[in-house]
């Protein structure tokens, strides 16, 4: 091989270095900048209120937002066992292991809120009616995806869809005279 083509095998040894060596910028950990502000505000909000209940419901709901289950899971496991038992806060903590891939684990949660709210013996704040009946939907259609084998519904749209569909399908009867 000649000089001349000594000279392009550096060349393109070079471009090939300083192409694959180039840094290549991370996406950021909150992919929407309009709600960092906010999320920062109820960080410090929680971390100065520990225990309040609705400061980490509405943290783990921020989270949920900008789609970062993973922090919001890790907010509420790390929260006071008292507030944690919430069952407001439980079941955000169903929706955040539902998003991240946990059906099994969303589905035991589901569970803890609906008996929480059936138990008239526990001393937690009576469990509104829209919470009673979004927990109850969420806890059939979770149980048709564990049902069906259905770990991470993202995953497996098709088979989140007919699972959804299992859960939502009404039976209506009709009654003929004869």
């Amino acid at each position: 091989m000649g000089v001349k083509g000594w000279n392009v095998a550096v060349l393109v040894a070079i471009g090939a270095i300083w192409f694959c060596g180039t840094t290549q910028r991370e996406k950021p950990v909150v992919g929407d900048t309009t709600h960092t502000g906010r999320v920062g505000a109820l960080e410090a909000s929680v971390a100065a209120n520990p225990g309040d209940p609705h400061a980490l419901r509405d943290l783990a709901q921020a989270y949920l937002d900008i789609r970062q289950p993973g922090m919001a899971i890790g907010s509420i496991e790390r929260a006071l066992p008292a507030v944690r038992s919430q069952p407001t806060v439980e079941h955000l903590y169903a929706r955040a292991l539902l998003d991240q891939g946990r059906s099994a684990d969303a589905l035991a949660a589901e569970k803890r809120v609906l008996a929480a709210c059936a138990d008239p013996s526990l001393e937690v704040p009576a469990c509104s009616t829209y919470l009673i009946a979004s927990a109850t939907r969420r806890a059939e259609i979770i149980e048709q995806l564990v049902q069906l084998g259905v770990e991470d519904a993202n995953a497996q749209p098709e088979a989140s869809s007919i699972a959804y569909h299992n859960a939502t399908r009404q039976v209506s009867l009709s009654v003929s005279a004869q």
